[in-house]
């Protein structure tokens, strides 16, 4: 007897197996086990957690009874429909209907993409979207996934998991768009040896090599290793270019000083990223031809008349980059809370797939680490980030004197294949004017 979550082994012995999260991603590394050999778990028990998609994703049994055997250790990278672990099923759990709940993962699935465990946000106070498009609900497609584009072939997903690839970055040149296995060697530089297929990696993080121990190798997994699948691909595929503008942020700085002390903002962390985040939401509204992607496969560019804004977070696990679903309808109270939450959400690991999938621009604050400035790359499927530097007090000619200023400087960098320096300079000047006189930016809220 069979169901879609597992094999029946014996007449009660059951096999779950790792289900389709959803996600268009043919894998996931097993980060811990809740459960052990001999535990007693209960229909929906959380029983480990996996990584994937730079998410850590809990699952549930889709058993209840006692678990006999755990297929994968922590670290190991299990392929979709691999066995997991089993269970000595009691009761009519052991194949029901309920079992058939974990097939596609409860708010993982892919009626979940476009929805997060994120709380709704309130209602907008104001809104600067252009009129009737939030009406309607049109949105422009996200680029294509694996579980939207036709399947890749069997040995194209082969070839793939061993090369350490996402398909999601690969144009499939089969029928109907399929991914082939050509397409595969074609997405790595033949200049590079084909690396082996992974071994199993061991649950130890790092391990310390020589008699001296004067080296320590990491494996390369989790949110590192799609991190640089991610980079890799952005680096190869898309001319970058790259403007930067000095600002003085002295009336914005003034300003977020007298909003912190006011009833609308008690208990909110109101910083400068806020409020740089809120000035670029304005400038894109003036600049749509910033918010668009490049469909490689329709040969369009694709201009989104919604923000999915991209808040880039430095984490203990790695560089996680949440968006903020429709941030051009935020006011600036609004956008402070959601940036906080996003950011503090993400440090403690709660990010969903739907909060880091589908952003369309990215502002990184790298000035919280006391850099000027710095050149990061573009996030595939979107056409620009907006880099915040350190905002210090300098020298600055104002009114042909010299005066101590709060400074910053700004950057962005940009798909040159759709962006040309002109757009890229204005729509960075526009950003720059609304943070040297953020009344004006307060007009637009």
């Amino acid at each position: 007897m069979e169901n879609p979550a597992g094999q029946n082994l014996s007449s009660s012995v059951l096999e779950f197996r790792l289900p389709d999260l959803g996600e268009g991603l043919t894998d996931a590394e097993l980060v811990s086990w809740t459960v052990a050999v001999g535990d007693v778990v209960e229909l929906n028990q959380p029983i480990a957690d996996v990584e994937t998609a730079k998410a850590v994703v809990s699952l549930p049994s889709p058993f209840a009874g006692r678990v006999v055997e755990l297929l994968a250790r922590p670290g190991d990278t299990v392929a979709v429909g691999a066995p997991l672990i089993r269970v000595q099923a009691t009761g009519s759990a052991s194949a029901g209907s309920d079992a058939r709940r974990a097939s596609v993962l409860v708010g993982y699935g892919p009626e979940a993409e476009a929805t997060s465990r994120r709380r709704p946000p309130a209602t907008p106070s104001h809104n600067i979207s252009p009129p009737g498009d939030a009406d309607t609900g049109r949105r422009e497609p996200e680029p294509p996934s694996d579980a939207t584009r036709a399947a890749a072939t069997p040995a194209a997903r082969k070839l793939a998991r061993e090369l350490g690839l996402d398909l999601w970055f690969i144009a499939g040149s089969g029928p109907g768009g399929a991914v082939t296995v050509e397409d595969v060697r074609g997405a790595v530089p033949v200049s590079q040896p084909r690396p082996a297929a992974p071994a199993t990696v061991p649950a130890a993080a790092t391990e310390a090599v020589g008699p001296s121990a004067r080296e320590e190798r990491t494996p390369i997994s989790g949110i590192r290793k799609r991190t640089a699948t991610a980079m890799s691909y952005s680096a190869r595929t898309i001319p970058q270019a790259a403007t930067f503008v000095t600002v003085d942020c002295t009336a914005s700085m003034e300003l977020l000083d007298h909003l912190r002390s006011t009833k609308s903002f008690a208990g909110l962390t109101l910083t400068p990223l806020a409020l740089v985040a809120k000035a670029a939401l304005a400038a894109l509204a003036d600049f749509p031809g910033m918010n668009v992607f490049w469909d490689e496969a329709a040969g369009e560019i694709v201009t989104k008349h919604y923000v999915n804004l991209g808040i880039a977070v430095a984490t203990e696990r790695g560089l996680l980059v949440p968006n903020i679903k429709e941030a051009q309808t935020l006011n600036l109270r609004d956008l402070t809370r959601e940036i906080a939450w996003l950011a503090e959400n993400a440090r403690a690991g709660g990010a969903t797939p739907a909060e880091l999938r589908g952003g369309t621009f990215t502002v990184t604050n790298i000035g919280v680490f006391g850099v000027d400035t710095g050149v990061p790359l573009v996030n595939p499927g979107e056409s620009a980030i907006l880099c915040l530097g350190s905002i210090r007090k300098r020298p600055w000619v104002v009114r042909d004197e010299i005066a101590v200023r709060w400074v910053t400087t700004l950057g962005v960098c940009f798909d040159h294949r759709m962006i040309d320096g002109e757009q890229a300079a204005r729509f960075l000047a526009t950003t720059a004017d609304f943070l040297e006189d953020p009344l004006t930016l307060l007009g637009r809220v």
